[in-house]
C-alpha cells in the first residue's frame, strides 16, 4: 500500500472516532469543561508516554523540545489543539453538538484556503463551485439563526491551522503529539489542583474511569491525523473530514435529542451537496492522474 493510501485510511479511521465522540463526552457533562479538558490532556500524555516507552523512543521527545525553533512550532500546535478540544467539550456539555458538527463542516473550507495559500494547491472549477455551495450553506444557517456560530468558527479555524502546522513538522506523529501534550500538561495539573475538584476528589470512581478513557480516545485519532496530514493533500484531508461532522450531527440529532431547526434543514443539505460535487471532482482528478502513470508503467515493462 502506498503512503498516500495509508494516509487516506488513517484519516478515515480518525474521523470515525471523532464523529462518534459526542456519545463519550455526553457521559461527563456533569464535570466542568475545563476540568474535562485537563484530564483529557493528562490521560492522553500517559497514553503517549506508554507507547513511546514500549518503543524505546522517549528520548526523541526530549530532542524535539530541545530545539528552540521546533519547540515554538510545537507550542503553537499545542495551543491550537487545546483550544479546539475545549471548544468541542464545551459544545457537548451545553447541548450544542449540532453547532460543533457545523464547525467540522466548515473546516474543509479552511483546509482548502490553507492548501491554496500556503502549499500552492490548485482547485478545479467544480471544486470552487463546491466551496461556494458550502459557504452559502454556512451563511444561510448564520442568517437564519440570527447569531454567528462562534463555536463552529473556533473549531474550524483552530483545527485548520493545527493541520497546517502539523504538515510542516519534521517529526513522527506519536513524538510530535506527545511533545504538544507535554507543553500543556503543567497547566492541566494546575487547573485540576487549584480550580477543579482536585485529583481523586469530588468526582466518583465511575467518572474518573470514564475520564481515563479520554486518553486512548484522544491519542489514537490524533496520531492517525498527524500521520495522514504529512502524506496527503490538504484538500483530501478536508474532503474526508466531512465524515466526522456527519457522524457528529447524527449523534446530536438522533441520539442526544438536539433540535434541528428549519434553517438546519435548509443549510445542511446545501453543504452535503457541496460534498458530493467536491467528491466527484476529486475522484475524477485522481483518475486522470492515475491513468498516465499506469500507461508509463506499462510502457516501461514492454
Amino acid at each position: 500500500m502506498r503512503d498516500d493510501q495509508k494516509g487516506v485510511l488513517a484519516i478515515i479511521t480518525a474521523c470515525t472516532v471523532w464523529g462518534l465522540s459526542p456519545l463519550y463526552y455526553a457521559q461527563v457533562t456533569h464535570v466542568p469543561p475545563l476540568e474535562v479538558l485537563s484530564y483529557r490532556c493528562l490521560w492522553s500524555l500517559a497514553f503517549f508516554v506508554l507507547i513511546l516507552a514500549v518503543q524505546g523512543r522517549l528520548s526523541e521527545v526530549r530532542k524535539a523540545i530541545a530545539e528552540p525553533r521546533r519547540m515554538l512550532i510545537i507550542l503553537a500546535a499545542s495551543v491550537l489543539i487545546a483550544i479546539n478540544w475545549f471548544g468541542f467539550i464545551y459544545a457537548i456539555s451545553t447541548g450544542q453538538g449540532i453547532e460543533a458538527s457545523l464547525g467540522y463542516y466548515i473546516f474543509p473550507l479552511v483546509a482548502v484556503v490553507i492548501g491554496m495559500g500556503v502549499f500552492g494547491e490548485v482547485l478545479r472549477r467544480a471544486q470552487w463551485i463546491a466551496v461556494g455551495m458550502a459557504a452559502v450553506g454556512v451563511a444561510v444557517l448564520t442568517i437564519g439563526l440570527g447569531v454567528a456560530p462562534w463555536i463552529a468558527l473556533v473549531l474550524a479555524g483552530t483545527f485548520g491551522m493545527y493541520g497546517m502546522i502539523k504538515k510542516q513538522l519534521d517529526l513522527g506523529p506519536v513524538v510530535s503529539v506527545t511533545a504538544e501534550v507535554i507543553l500543556i500538561a503543567p497547566f492541566a495539573v494546575l487547573w485540576i489542583v487549584f480550580r477543579g475538584t482536585g485529583a481523586g476528589g469530588g468526582n466518583d470512581l465511575t467518572t474518573h474511569a470514564i475520564l481515563a478513557l479520554s486518553g486512548p480516545l484522544t491519542a489514537s485519532p490524533l496520531i492517525l491525523f498527524s500521520f495522514a496530514a504529512r502524506r496527503v493533500r490538504m484538500a483530501t484531508v478536508g474532503l474526508v473530514q466531512y465524515l466526522n461532522p456527519t457522524l457528529q450531527f447524527g449523534c446530536a440529532a438522533l441520539i442526544m435529542g438536539e433540535a434541528v431547526t428549519r434553517w438546519h434543514a435548509i443549510a445542511f443539505p446545501i453543504i452535503w451537496g457541496a460534498l458530493i460535487v467536491y467528491s466527484v471532482s476529486v475522484l475524477r482528478q485522481d483518475r486522470a492522474v492515475a491513468k498516465p502513470a499506469s500507461s508509463a508503467v506499462t510502457s516501461s515493462i514492454t
